[in-house]
């Protein structure tokens, strides 16, 4: 059974696998060296992970981590305002396709309802298959650049739970 809880201090161990299998890679392409999550528009996303304005959920399986979705408010790719935290979604490649992410996006939205916030944004390569996942969920393309899409998600109609 998976289970969805809030993302604790001492996950934050565990932030670096997930931010380097949140990042995209065709089908035809190696996987990247793991040292690419160093590079500071990468790193971004994790670095110092816990302030007021992070928010994280992580998805479990009899206690093994699996995934983790959470978001920021960080100058990075996907940053349309300082209100709008960004969103980074990871699920390890044995887990994917099984529902695992919606569920982590799911609770990330109420919990982010829950803080006030009004929409969440991302970046996403167009190539990826995850642009119709982001889609499905609700967010939108509100700008689209040479190879990747910006897309925002309004929070209003998740329901705090």
């Amino acid at each position: 059974m998976i289970y969805i809880r809030e993302l604790t201090k001492p996950d934050y161990l565990k932030m670096e696998d997930f931010l380097y299998w949140a990042i995209f890679t065709p089908p035809d392409k190696k996987l990247p060296e793991r040292n690419i999550i160093f590079k500071p528009d990468v790193f971004i996303y994790i670095e110092n992970f816990g302030n007021e304005d992070d928010c994280g959920v992580i998805a479990e399986i009899d206690g093994q981590a699996i995934g983790a979705a959470w978001t920021r408010i960080i100058p990075a790719y996907g940053h349309i305002d300082n209100q709008t935290p960004e969103l980074a979604i990871s699920v390890l490649p044995g887990y994917r396709n099984k529902g695992v992410g919606e569920m982590l996006m799911q609770k990330l939205f109420e919990r982010l309802f829950e803080r006030g916030y009004e929409k969440t944004s991302l970046a996403v390569q167009k190539e990826n298959p995850a642009v119709r996942f982001y889609l499905r969920l609700g967010y939108e393309i509100v700008e689209e650049k040479s190879e990747e899409y910006l897309m925002v998600k309004r929070l209003a109609n998740t329901p705090a739970v």
